[in-house]
């Protein structure tokens, strides 16, 4: 692997993400977006964030709003903002300089038709023989006619020159300039084409190293020529492993549906830091070998020389059967590992917003108080409208009686303990040692062992056996509300 050279410390690395806003933000254009936004921040350099927006055919709104809402959800912001259709002068003159230096001509013909030259690998066009060959002043008299033209690279077709550049995960790229089409740099609306626009503005920014999708390595002969023509030395190139589906295709909305998206991963309850976390792990590898990191950890780690060849593999399941699965499973595990992380106070801050869309009207001091209790039983964010939901609505909605039977016991050992409960918590402290000692010695009263006194309880508050320890659930449910759900469990038929 070509080393990708770290700027001296009197040159801090320019890099920037520059995504179309032609559809919604990709998780593999988010990965790109951390890895530039990594080797910037290591590095101490500048993140420019440019929407390559000239497309304006297939340019939407609604992508650019997809393109914003999970790079502000990522929360890791950029230095410098542009629009390329801004600058469409530049592109332009851009363009006009290679014109002026002979290394472009103007192409009147229909695209693709007349005296086509074709490669005999693969037979695809290269360029049109009579446009190419056009003397200066019959091109300058029909352009000034109004004919329409696109302008088109004059790639070298003699000498048998070779275009190549280092990149830094992939080494060495070599290729024949005799296999490169004349390739447009004007579109005959005179618009610039990606090509121009994206290597005038690399160049005008100042992007030191550019950090793009695999899917771009092939583009960079065209740009190496471009920046070259134009007579700006081409930055370095790095290029990512692409992500793929389990079944190695690659990841597409069309195919794999909304788990190709950044906002699903938002909207299903990810920390973006544990998402961060996730996506850096697809295709780089840290020398310690560490899964679980903090985006501090990241920046003071991170390295392209970690980044892997191979594409990346996100292993999620078609059709998933539950929700969770629709995910890697690597991912919904370190979610919960920093989901534990959390703090407290922050775990609440995050969980309210979900609780209080749902409906619910649910104080911060209550969810402050509820979040340690579900902390290590969530892997998502929005599993406490499951883990927590008794917490939250003052019905319980309807469960099976006979799930108020204690283990080796019976329908009357239940309606026993249920109606001793009541009393003896009638008269207690709604605190944990209180309400601890009060249930055991009910239990010894009753000749029950203590886990037969607590299940009855733990189901007339909560609904269910599986919920978060007893004494705390019952401190933050609060004398009025579990007094009247264990007098409504004991009007139940219990059988």
């Amino acid at each position: 692997m070509h080393k990708f050279i770290d700027p001296p410390s009197s040159a801090k690395p320019r890099v920037r993400f520059a995504p179309s806003p032609t559809g919604f933000l990709h998780v593999g254009s988010a990965r790109t977006f951390i890895f530039n936004w990594l080797y910037a921040r290591h590095n101490g350099g500048t993140m420019i964030l440019r929407l390559d927006d000239t497309d304006v055919e297939r340019n939407t709104q609604a992508s650019v709003d997809s393109i914003f809402d999970g790079l502000k959800w990522l929360n890791l912001g950029w230095d410098e903002e542009y629009k390329q259709s801004e600058r469409i002068e530049l592109h332009r003159q851009t363009a006009w300089t290679i014109f002026g230096k002979g290394l472009a001509y103007r192409d009147f013909t229909p695209a693709h038709t007349g005296d086509a030259e074709k490669s005999g690998a693969q037979g695809t066009w290269l360029f049109n023989r009579g446009a190419r060959e056009i003397s200066p002043a019959e091109s300058d008299r029909r352009a000034a006619a109004g004919e329409p033209f696109a302008l088109r690279f004059r790639v070298p077709r003699k000498g048998g020159q070779l275009v190549r550049f280092a990149d830094g995960v992939y080494g060495e790229q070599v290729k024949s300039a005799a296999d490169i089409e004349d390739f447009a740099l004007l579109r005959s609306d005179g618009m610039p084409t990606y090509h121009l626009a994206s290597c005038a503005d690399d160049a005008d920014l100042r992007v030191s190293h550019i950090i793009r999708g695999q899917d771009h390595l092939s583009n960079t002969f065209k740009h190496v020529l471009i920046f070259e023509a134009a007579g700006f030395t081409p930055p370095q190139f790095a290029h990512l492993p692409l992500l793929v589906a389990p079944d190695g295709t690659k990841l597409s909305k069309r195919r794999h549906g909304s788990v190709v998206s950044v906002t699903t991963y938002r909207d299903a309850g990810f920390l973006p830091e544990a998402f961060i976390n996730f996506l850096c792990l697809l295709g780089w590898s840290p020398k310690n070998d560490r899964e679980n990191m903090t985006l501090q950890g990241l920046i003071e780690i991170f390295s392209l020389e970690g980044i892997n060849r191979s594409n990346a593999v996100v292993n999620f399941k078609e059709p998933a059967a539950t929700p969770e699965e629709t995910f890697d499973q690597k991912a919904v595990w370190l979610n919960a590992e920093h989901i534990r992380g959390l703090p407290v106070e922050d775990l609440s801050d995050r969980l309210l917003p979900i609780v209080r869309g749902e409906g619910f009207t649910v104080a911060a001091a209550k969810m402050l108080r509820i979040a340690p209790l579900i902390r290590e039983r969530i892997k998502l964010l929005r599993d406490v409208l499951t883990a927590a939901d008794f917490f939250f609505v003052d019905q319980l909605p309807p469960y099976d009686p006979a799930e108020l039977i204690p283990q080796k016991g019976d329908a009357a050992m239940a309606l026993k303990v249920l109606t001793r409960a009541r009393e003896v918590l009638a008269n207690v402290e709604f605190k944990h040692d209180p309400l601890d000692r009060a249930l055991r010695a009910a239990a010894q009263e009753l000749g029950v062992k203590a886990g037969q006194m607590f299940q009855p309880v733990r189901v007339a508050v909560c609904g269910r056996k599986n919920a978060p320890p007893l004494f705390e659930t019952l401190e933050v449910l609060g004398k009025e509300t579990v007094l009247e759900r264990i007098e409504q469990a004991t009007l139940l038929n219990i059988t």
